[in-house]
């Protein structure tokens, strides 16, 4: 009996040993500070995708809102996996001839609690992976904007995985990877003007297109079934884009005050802007168009929040709010069904938020950006435009060729009974309201 208490102590030293070991010897240079801060921006963003659940399933028919808000939420379910498993190896991993990442960190393995001086030399390695996580969690679900109402809810699922993998993952490497070609070029996108919204407009658009437009009974009116949801989730979204855009500082420092402060006041602007537009043009400030102009705020921002001060971030706001304002009108003379408005929304207020960084940026406010067309270097401007260009070909082409492929495999929309039924209804067996 001694002599087995004495190999199991053993044992356990042996064990504690290899488990310090193990231990990363880098703790030192990991900032608690920076850590708390990106854990806590990681959990303002996946707060983002239940809040655009809301903010888009107070905006369908009654009969859809379930089914809206599903294909928002199944996002964190499935892009956390794709995400765990290849995403983020292809995104950040080694770099591949500047287009996309290798799988060497395939399942994170080498993605560990170290810090990588890549991307984030103060906090630990996996803190950085799924602060980005949560990114691409929200991004595809913002494109469900536009084919709202009449997409088959298994195909989408598959839908989730093909465009996360080959749209998403390789512009991310693109713009944010070590080695990217965008990033070499100098473009500036402080939190995903082009990863994020740009991707996920034109996107939309690309889906809208081919999936048609809505079948509206004739006894049915297309207006929102709960604009009360739609506002909570429009406060969620403002809410977590705290995180959003300060969080991509990586530090908890001055950047971060910057970047957060800039959101807040191009949202404000935006909100204003796009009510007052609304105000004149067709003579009543709606709450839709309140809740709207906020988001469009906060897109437009997203690029430029790091590079930036107030003033411009004002300027900014007043113009996308207007701007989108009639994009959002020119769907119907286009003849196109974004259900939800997520091109003249993402597509739009993306696109103008990266080319305003062209303009606005500034290396007072952050020395390791570049200045823009107004502080004295117009090659930004023109950097800005290459970027959104190729941002926009890529997404558009490949999101319609994965299209074409799943509706010539399993079928994109869903069949005429069933979108008269209800998604909630036919693809669920639920009913969002029981009265």
């Amino acid at each position: 009996m001694k002599y087995f208490r004495l190999s199991l102590l053993l044992l356990m030293a042996v064990g504690l040993s290899a488990a310090y070991a193990a231990t990363p010897e880098v703790t030192s240079s990991i900032s608690k500070g920076d850590t708390a801060w990106l854990l806590i921006s990681t959990a303002l963003v996946m707060l983002m995708t239940p809040g655009l659940a809301l903010f888009y399933g107070g905006m369908v028919r009654r009969k859809n809102v379930l089914g809206t808000i599903m294909q928002s939420f199944i996002a964190l379910g499935v892009v956390s996996i794709v995400w765990m498993l290849w995403g983020y190896s292809l995104a950040f991993g080694p770099d591949v001839d500047h287009f996309i990442g290798s799988l060497q960190w395939f399942g994170l393995n080498g993605v560990g609690l170290a810090p990588d001086p890549d991307y984030a030399a103060t906090v630990p390695h996996q803190a950085y992976m799924i602060f980005q996580m949560m990114f691409a969690v929200i991004t595809p679900a913002l494109i469900t904007g536009a084919f709202a109402e009449r997409f088959k809810f298994k195909t989408y699922l598959v839908f989730v995985v093909l465009w996360s993998t080959f749209v998403y993952a390789p512009i991310a490497h693109w713009v944010w990877g070590v080695g990217g070609w965008i990033r070499n070029l100098g473009a500036l996108d402080f939190a995903g003007g082009l990863v994020v919204h740009i991707s996920s407009g034109v996107s939309a658009l690309v889906a809208a297109i081919m999936i048609g437009k809505r079948r509206i009974h004739f006894d049915e009116l297309s207006k929102p079934n709960n604009l009360t949801m739609t506002l909570t989730g429009a406060a969620l979204l403002w809410f977590g884009w705290f995180g959003f855009n300060a969080g991509s500082s990586l530090a908890s420092g001055q950047l971060a005050v910057s970047a957060f402060v800039v959101t807040h006041i191009a949202a404000a602007a935006a909100t204003l802007s796009w009510l007052i537009t609304e105000w004149i043009h067709r003579g009543e400030p709606t709450v839709l168009g309140a809740a709207s102009g906020a988001v469009a705020g906060l897109v437009a921002i997203t690029p430029a929040s790091g590079f930036v001060g107030p003033m411009a971030a004002l300027i900014i706001g007043l113009c996308v709010g207007a701007l989108c304002y009639f994009a959002v009108g020119v769907k119907s003379k286009l003849g196109y069904d974004d259900t939800l408005d997520a091109v003249g929304v993402h597509g739009v207020g993306g696109t103008f938020g990266a080319l305003a960084t062209g303009l606005f940026a500034s290396t007072a406010i952050n020395p390791a950006g570049h200045n823009g067309l107004f502080f004295g270097n117009p090659m930004q401007l023109g950097i800005q435009a290459v970027s959104v260009i190729a941002a926009i070909a890529y997404s558009f082409i490949v999101t319609w060729v994965i299209l074409k492929v799943l509706d010539k495999t399993m079928g994109i929309r869903v069949n005429p009974d069933d979108e008269i039924e209800g998604l909630d209804l036919s693809q669920h067996g639920e009913s969002g309201y029981s009265f």
